[in-house]
């Protein structure tokens, strides 16, 4: 058989290896492009520039932050506020990846005054927070990588816990010096402390209810630390730059951080609206009620919620408009967002939210329940030992306690109190926890008093993101304290970041309150809420919400395990 006619061998996949290789080395092709290229061939002759660029950025070096930059901007209502932004070297160059903003809160302001003090604050802290940000907190974070979380937030947590300890220090100092030596020592002064000081509660011409404890006063309230919202700005600003590094929405990186993986489905939160407010800065003469809340039935979607809402709303001024009495009752949009109305009694805005849900259809504590955020330690009065309800009335604890014992049998579509009286107030949390039973549930603000004893019958908790607030402490904390709330600062230092939303479905979490249905920066947290649930529906791991009966959390063993999923 001559040589052209010998059959030829079918070429093996080491020949063709081979004589790949050969030509490589006589081209000067580097070993490693020419794996590349190889695996490129066999494995993925369609997806060239996808599958080489995905080759060589697992081959890179893991991401590091290189710098931050703080800058002072302003929030919704025109004041100052923090942003963060985050630098990192990524493939070899370096990239601004993200920014972020949170709220900052100072805790309330009444007067005029407190108002004008509190803005100079205010500014004297965005100045701190800028140092901090583009002085040592770069130093400290450079050369780490964004996706190691919880390292990050501990330098950042250390950082601010060093200077809280310089401050505290200076802050004694000066208590101790401005001290009379007859006095007792104390932590932190306050014009709320100061007041309670010479509290006797002793009234002349009255007589004493032996069976009634002393008045204990108001602890004073820990001072926030000047520039401490650079540590949840640039903690945040990290995990949302993590997040676009690996390719993940915000709210699926948080819930892979709170679970070590993403979950298989997703809940989505079920919005608590603000409706009504008729707090110490609304018109009215009322100031027990700093908020009226729409709790709708879980398994609705964001979007029904909302349209559901914005009626209560509109029926609620079409009430009002139509009033004989409609100057004593006119509305105005507040900072919250929500409807300011000038009410005198709490029985007036109840009322008008059960005639608004009757015209429109709604079964009031079927179709939708409510809760009162009631803010109460802002009212109390610490030289009467009374709280402050309505202008020029003031209630005894106790008489607090048989005022929302008959405003929970009155109005039974109420399921939920927050923060009904201080938390000195222990046996009067207790009292009205025995008195409701299961038909309400006392919710109290976590935010500033995280190692605070637990309060009796107590069930859930408010937490907001301000300050120093790191995205590990939100993770913690809502898994330590199963029943928890997110909201957004109530009624002041909005800022448009949407980040929120993600992290009350990142937690996994079966609560979120936003504010009231107004205001480009709450509409902008509704708005992702939608865009994050229509993307899971889509994906098909949405997880559809059990209905909830009343009240919000149960403490009982069966529900715990369902509260769990349900709640920040």
């Amino acid at each position: 058989m001559s040589h052209q006619e010998r059959p030829s061998r079918v070429p093996t996949e080491e020949d063709t290896r081979g004589a790949a290789a050969e030509f490589y080395r006589a081209n000067g092709v580097p070993q490693l492009v020419e794996r590349a290229l190889n695996e490129l061939f066999f494995h993925e002759p369609r997806d060239v520039n996808g599958y080489l660029a995905n080759y060589f950025t697992n081959l890179s070096e893991p991401p590091r932050i290189s710098g931050l930059k703080g800058r002072e901007v302003y929030d919704a209502r025109g004041q100052l506020s923090i942003e963060a932004e985050v630098f990192c070297i990524v493939c070899n160059k370096e990239k601004s990846l993200s920014s972020a903003a949170i709220s900052s809160h100072f805790g309330p302001m009444v007067t005029s005054l407190e108002r004008k003090i509190m803005s100079q604050e205010r500014a004297n802290h965005m100045m701190t927070a800028t140092q901090w940000i583009n002085g040592p907190l770069i130093n400290m974070l450079k050369g780490q990588n964004p996706c190691d979380q919880s390292d990050v937030d501990l330098i950042l947590s250390n950082f601010f816990m060093a200077r809280f300890l310089e401050e505290k220090d200076v802050w004694n100092k000066e208590n101790e010096e401005s001290r009379s030596p007859s006095e007792p020592g104390e932590l932190f002064s306050s014009p709320r402390s100061a007041e309670a000081k010479d509290n006797k509660i002793v009234k002349k011409g009255k007589k004493s209810n032996t069976s009634e404890k002393p008045f204990c006063p108001t602890e004073s309230p820990e001072p926030v630390l000047r520039g401490s919202c650079a540590i949840g700005s640039v903690s945040l600003a990290v995990a949302q730059t993590a997040a676009k590094i690996q390719g993940l929405p915000l709210y699926k990186y948080i819930a892979a951080l709170k679970n070590r993986k993403a979950p298989a489905k997703f809940p989505i939160p079920v919005s608590l609206v603000t409706l009504l407010s008729c707090g110490k800065t609304s018109p009215g003469k009322l100031s027990l009620l700093e908020e009226v809340i729409l709790i709708p039935k879980a398994g609705q979607r964001v979007k029904q919620i909302i349209t559901m809402a914005l009626g209560i709303q509109k029926e609620m001024m079409r009430i009002m408009s139509t009033s004989t009495k409609a100057g004593a009752t006119q509305a105005m949009l507040c900072d919250s967002g929500a409807l300011a109305v000038t009410y005198e009694r709490p029985e007036q805005p109840l009322d008008l939210i059960t005639e608004a849900c009757s015209n429109s259809g709604l079964a009031l504590g079927t179709d939708i329940h409510l809760a009162l955020n009631c803010a109460a330690p802002e009212l109390m009065d610490c030289s009467k030992g009374k709280y402050e309800v309505s202008t020029g009335v003031l209630k005894s604890p106790d008489e607090l306690v048989d005022m929302y014992r008959t405003l929970i049998i009155k109005y039974p579509a109420v399921v939920a109190l927050i923060d009904p009286f201080r938390r000195e107030d222990i046996d009067q949390w207790e009292k009205l926890s025995n008195m409701i039973g299961d038909s309400c549930s006392l919710l109290s603000d976590l935010t500033c008093k995280l190692k605070a004893p637990p309060l009796s019958g107590v069930r859930g908790h408010i937490l907001k993101h301000v300050n120093e607030t790191t995205v590990s402490d939100l993770i913690s904390i809502t898994s330590e304290h199963q029943g928890s709330v997110l909201m957004g600062v109530a009624r002041s230092e909005p800022c448009s970041d949407d980040s929120l939303s993600d992290i009350a479905v990142g937690l996994g979490l079966g609560y979120v309150k936003l504010g009231g249905l107004s205001g480009a920066e709450r509409m902008t947290k509704y708005n992702r809420l939608i865009s994050i649930e229509e993307e899971l529906a889509k994906q098909g791991i949405l997880l559809s919400q059990e209905k909830h009966p009343p009240p919000l959390f149960s403490d009982t063993p069966q529900e715990k395990s369902t509260t769990a999923q349900s709640t920040v």
